[in-house]
Formats: C-alpha cells, sequence, structure tokens
C-alpha cells in the first residue's frame, strides 16, 4: 500500500465541491486523513478566494490509475479543461506525494506546489508533519517553519 497526500481545491460552490471531494475519495480509497480546510485568495490570477484542503489516503493504486481517478472526478464536477493554468476551478485534485517516488511522468512528484503555497504546505505540515519531502529530506512541519512567501491564507470552520 501506498500512502498518497493529495491537494483539494475549489473557488466555485466551494462548500459543496469540498463535501463532494471528499465523499469520492472516501469511495476511492476509504479510510482519508483530512486536513483543515483553509481559505486563500487566488494566486496567479484576480478571482474568487478558494477552499483548499490536503487529504491522507493509502492506495494500491498506480500514480498514472490515482491521476486517472482525480481527473475523472473532477470531470464529473464540471472541471473545464484547456483553459487558462491560473483560474478559476470547480475542483481541482493535485497527487502531491505517492510514498518517496520522485518522478516528472506521468506527473512530477514530489508536486513542486509542496513547496511554493501556502494553501498546499501548511495543510499538509498538519496532517504529516513528521513526514520527510522525499527530495530536500525535511519534514513538512520543518518546511512550513521556514516558509517565507506573503500568502493570504486563513483556516475555516468547516463541517464535513
Amino acid at each position: 500500500m501506498a500512502q498518497i497526500y493529495i491537494s483539494v481545491g475549489t473557488n466555485h460552490n466551494r462548500e459543496h465541491h469540498i463535501r463532494m471531494a471528499v465523499q469520492e475519495l472516501t469511495q476511492q480509497f476509504g479510510e482519508l486523513t483530512l486536513s483543515s480546510v483553509y481559505e486563500s485568495d487566488a494566486v496567479g490570477f484576480k478571482g474568487d478566494a478558494f477552499y483548499n484542503m490536503v487529504i491522507g489516503a493509502t492506495t494500491t493504486l498506480s500514480v498514472a490509475e490515482c491521476v486517472a481517478v482525480f481527473k475523472a472526478i473532477e470531470d464529473r464536477h464540471g472541471r473545464v479543461r484547456g483553459g487558462e493554468k491560473f483560474c478559476g476551478r470547480t475542483l481541482d485534485l493535485d497527487l502531491l506525494t505517492y510514498d518517496t517516488v520522485v518522478c516528472q511522468q506521468p506527473v512530477e512528484l514530489p508536486r513542486g506546489e509542496i513547496t511554493e503555497n501556502a494553501f498546499v504546505l501548511w495543510p499538509l505540515a498538519e496532517i504529516a508533519p513528521t513526514v520527510f519531502h522525499p527530495v530536500l529530506c525535511l519534514s513538512y512541519q520543518q518546511l512550513w517553519q521556514q516558509y517565507q512567501k506573503a500568502q493570504k491564507i486563513w483556516p475555516i470552520a468547516f463541517q464535513f
């Protein structure tokens, strides 16, 4: 069984899409570890604020199979493909890590957004503080403590 971490983000009908992501990922992977839900300003474009979280799960699926599952869930919830990279999303599911795998195909692992975006690193550090980044060899808690970028993000009360 591989330990995976998934980032979840939405800025359209946010509560609904966060709940749907958790529901569908539970159906696919079983028991999940859920971070708090965080609200953050859009990064890279002007748009509505996002809800973000990180989910931990275990799986026997391959990296490619996980990515295919995430794309299918996104598509079921109205994800528009082929648009601008930095734009609003109904639902965005990204595989952040797959055990200690380091690769570029079928996706970049570990995902670069881990160290770039507070809305990924803070919730990841919350649920996996002692897990080590497979390239940087620092724990996610250490990486969060060293994080220096100015991004507006705050935890919110959220009932599942």
